[in-house]
């Protein structure tokens, strides 16, 4: 945040000297105020000093029950926020139909500062009016046993061959506390995200491909682009193929999203620059986790660091497939649709401990392979809509090389070029143009008139 900051400030001192320094100045300012908007940031998931998760700024409060009689009713395209208390489950109702298949992802942020232990998270699983389970997932905050973001996601799928969970009704989302984890009093923040998706026309594949390219490239290589990353799902910063740079503090979660097509595959690296001192070891110290569309985690990786520079990349994916749904385990279980994928680094608060508060330069070398490919037909739209979509078609295949040829030049490159700014970020820009336009038109004024000084 201190650079983003000190960015705005060069930015404001430079336009302040324009003729149109006043109006700019009035953006930035709207830009700095904007980051601040009541019921967007929750103060958890950090240190002091790491900035917190940032919830979706449209999310509608809703309270959870502690049973069905009074669950709240989840509308898919709508995200929600809501609470965890103690032990108790919470639940919440869906009413669903026989043909979409429904997801909801829950993100759990714990209060700032709370230690907890590594068997504490989140349980969720979505059930039946019958108590059948048709989902369950659960996560921990793992061995750095510190408060910081972590999901989970349940689902009813529409699958050929499962008998349980196909009928139209009203079903129930169900989240609670691990049972391995510690009692640390305070209520946990959630954000809730119902999406549904379609079926499709035709009965398709069940048997996933065993054979794919799972060899290794290596990291992708190039001049890094400056890319700050978001405080949450909701404001992922997005990013194409290419090499990305920001700072991270301990304690601190960085969000981006990635657009990946039917049949690409996705790669990752995140690099953590040295601290310039040698004061033990942490471990683990950074976690790099991809989640697909809905949220649901594919695969992650964590390195120690022992303040010299270090490198970690995701395992190996298989290529995104409409088939993969069938496949018995993650990773392939979860790149079932295309769409935007996230990419969270986050960093240890222990690292604060033994080599200082920080910031630390980190980069992400994101490499998408393979060739898009046409996905399935499906009978309408997700709900929201665009959730499986990259906006990206005709074949063409991901731009090979570093952050300098990361063009593309397709759809889905333009999305990231909208997504990745801001309201506040797009006012600046669209005042920068008028700014240059404003200084040509005065100089070409200035030309005609010396030119025709009898004008």
């Amino acid at each position: 945040m201190g650079r983003r900051r000190g960015w705005l400030t060069a930015l404001r001192e430079v336009v302040q000297r324009t003729a149109v320094g006043r109006i700019t100045a009035v953006a930035t300012a709207f830009c700095v105020a904007s980051a601040g908007l009541p019921g967007t940031v929750a103060e958890a998931a950090g240190t002091a000093d790491a900035p917190p998760y940032a919830f979706d700024r449209n999310a509608r409060a809703v309270t959870a029950a502690s049973g069905t009689t009074d669950a709240e009713r989840l509308e898919p395209g709508t995200t929600y926020r809501s609470a965890l208390a103690g032990r108790e489950k919470a639940y919440y109702r869906l009413e669903l139909d026989d043909s979409a298949t429904a997801y909801v992802s829950v993100t759990a942020v714990p209060r700032a500062g709370t230690t907890l232990a590594s068997g504490d998270g989140i349980r969720v699983s979505v059930q039946n009016a019958d108590s059948g389970s048709c989902s369950y997932d659960s996560v921990t905050v793992g061995a750095s046993r510190q408060a910081h973001p972590v999901t989970a996601w349940g689902a009813r799928e529409i699958l050929a061959g499962k008998g349980l969970c196909q009928e139209a009704g009203t079903y129930f989302l169900v989240v609670e506390r691990t049972e391995t984890g510690t009692e640390d009093g305070q209520p946990w923040e959630l954000e809730l995200a119902p999406v549904t998706e379609p079926p499709s026309t035709g009965t398709g594949a069940t048997s996933v491909p065993e054979v794919w390219n799972s060899a290794t490239p290596a990291p992708l290589v190039g001049e890094p682009v400056e890319r700050p990353g978001g405080a949450g799902f909701a404001e992922a910063t997005a990013v194409q193929q290419g090499v990305w740079r920001d700072e991270i503090v301990p304690g601190q979660t960085l969000f981006y999203k990635v657009p990946v097509d039917w049949g690409q595959q996705l790669y990752a690296t995140v690099d953590l620059d040295s601290a310039g001192t040698d004061s033990g070891f942490v471990v683990p110290a950074l976690d790099l986790t991809a989640y697909n569309p809905v949220r649901a985690e594919i695969a992650d990786t964590s390195i120690g660091y022992g303040g010299t520079q270090k490198s970690a990349s995701l395992p190996p994916l298989p290529p995104v497939r409409h088939v993969n749904r069938y496949a018995p385990t993650n990773p392939t279980q979860s790149l079932r649709f295309a769409g935007f994928h996230y990419l969270a680094v986050y960093l240890s608060p222990h690292v604060a401990e033994r080599f200082g508060d920080g910031p630390y330069g980190v980069k992400l070398r994101v490499r998408i392979g393979g060739t898009a490919q046409a996905g399935p037909a499906y009978e309408g739209g997700s709900v929201p809509g665009g959730v499986f979509d990259t906006g990206a078609r005709g074949g063409q295949s991901a731009p090979q090389g570093g952050a300098d040829d990361a063009g593309g030049g397709n759809g889905a490159m333009t999305a990231v070029a909208v997504g990745g700014l801001g309201t506040g970020s797009a006012l600046l820009l669209v005042l920068g143009v008028w700014t240059v336009t404003a200084r040509r038109r005065a100089s070409a004024q200035i030309r005609a008139s010396a030119q025709n000084p009898t004008a």
